[in-house]
């Protein structure tokens, strides 16, 4: 999969105006064990004789029982672990982990967590067989291009929300200079990944919501672009969108609706695991214009997500004109008004559902006025990140204006 100007994780979009379906090359190998339960799987999906780290996050996964359990599924083997990965994981915490592999010649890595801990532990897999003489951080100056091999990985996920768990993308912040990168190589790809809607009952309503959120806006990004004849993504990416629409709300009412957690967590995973963007145009500026409100600001990756997107939508509207139609229509049943009228009520929607999981959309909701634009924009231009979007057309000017609009 390429990617655009080399900052994305996602592939090229079609040339502008292309009425068919690109081509496309896709392959999912990471082994899905879903549904209650699903642990007592884990200890087959790993080598007889492999020496394992464990990684996990602040330490919910030892409060609520799944470390223990972890570990009991992984009776008999030589295992090690790692704590304190970070929501938007460190590289400085990463490269103490990148020691202990190293130093203790680990040879498979078990990330216990959410998509922090998922997006930190493919940080390590590709560091620890990085180059000694090389920093590691040039994983992410290069964006992956040059790895070459991965100490092999799976996951017990803990947090629907990236996509982490069934992708080979990642994101890692260098805090001493406030970068938020992103990385894609084939050799992080997760070797398989449990996936156990009870583990998510405990979570707290910011990340419950966090999760929602992030998965609409990776569903929007390689949806609302503009049509390429290509029905069943279209169809997959609203059947994603509904479900987290219906879903979403409940799971902060129902924790422990079995039915709900499962339907969430599943469609988190489909968002982000290539389907939906196979063979079409994708955008994802809106992730590009968050990463930097996280990295100066320490904004929620999900938060900054809601802040931007419908700022964006309604910028590039006439871009999006035929999607953002489609968009109302089978997402919100928006079918009466002018056209401007609709596509106004689908964006109106889109910020009313991320207010209603309790993830505000305007900057001054999270004590910004917008003086930092201009350092934003220096970020992007930095970068490189001056012509983003599925038309490559949304440059550092629109940019600016998307972020004002989000005041």
């Amino acid at each position: 999969m390429g990617t655009i100007k080399s900052v994305l994780l996602f592939p090229l979009p079609a040339i502008y105006g292309n009425p068919i379906m690109n081509n496309f090359n896709l392959h999912t190998p990471t082994r899905i064990l879903f549904g209650k339960g699903a642990i007592a799987e884990l200890r087959d999906q790993i080598p007889a004789h492999a020496r394992v780290l464990i990684t996990y996050g602040g330490g919910s996964v030892k409060k609520n029982g799944v470390l223990d359990q972890v570990y009991a599924a992984l009776e008999g083997l030589d295992v090690l672990e790692f704590s304190g990965i970070e929501p938007n994981p460190a590289y400085e915490t990463l490269m103490k982990a990148v020691e202990i592999v190293r130093k203790e010649n680990v040879t498979f890595l078990l990330a216990v967590g959410g998509g922090s801990v998922l997006d930190g532990t493919k940080f390590i897999a590709a560091a620890a067989n990085y180059p000694a003489d090389v920093d590691p951080w040039n994983i992410l100056l290069t964006h992956g291009n040059d790895v070459q091999s991965a100490i092999p990985m799976g996951s017990v996920l803990t947090l629907p929300a990236t996509g982490s768990e069934s992708n080979k993308g990642a994101v890692v912040s260098r805090r001493e200079t406030g970068d938020k990168r992103a990385f894609m190589s084939e050799h992080v790809q997760p070797v398989f990944a449990v996936l156990d809607p009870v583990y998510t009952y405990t979570l707290p309503p910011r990340q419950v919501a966090n999760g929602v959120v992030d998965a609409f806006v990776h569903t929007v990004e390689q949806y609302i672009t503009y049509p390429v004849n290509a029905k069943v993504q279209d169809r997959f990416a609203e059947g994603i969108l509904l479900t987290l629409v219906e879903d979403g709300p409940k799971a902060l009412k129902e924790p422990e609706n079995y039915d709900v957690r499962a339907n969430v967590m599943w469609a988190a995973t489909m968002a982000l695991n290539g389907l939906i963007g196979a063979g079409v145009p994708q955008d994802w500026a809106t992730h590009m214009l968050g990463h930097e409100l996280t990295a100066m600001h320490g904004l929620d990756h999900a938060q900054t997500l809601a802040v931007v997107l419908p700022s964006l939508l309604n910028e590039k509207r006439a871009e999006k004109h035929d999607k953002l139609l489609q968009y109302a229509e089978r997402v919100w049943n928006i079918t009466e008004g002018s056209e401007k009228e609709r596509i106004d009520a689908a964006i109106e929607a889109t910020r009313n559902f991320f207010e209603k999981m309790g993830t505000p959309t305007r900057l001054s909701a999270y004590g910004l006025d917008g003086s930092t634009i201009p350092a934003l924009l220096n970020k992007l231009q930095e970068k490189g990140m001056t012509q983003l979007g599925e038309h490559q057309d949304i440059t550092l000017d629109v940019s600016r204006r998307i972020y004002e609009a989000a005041r």
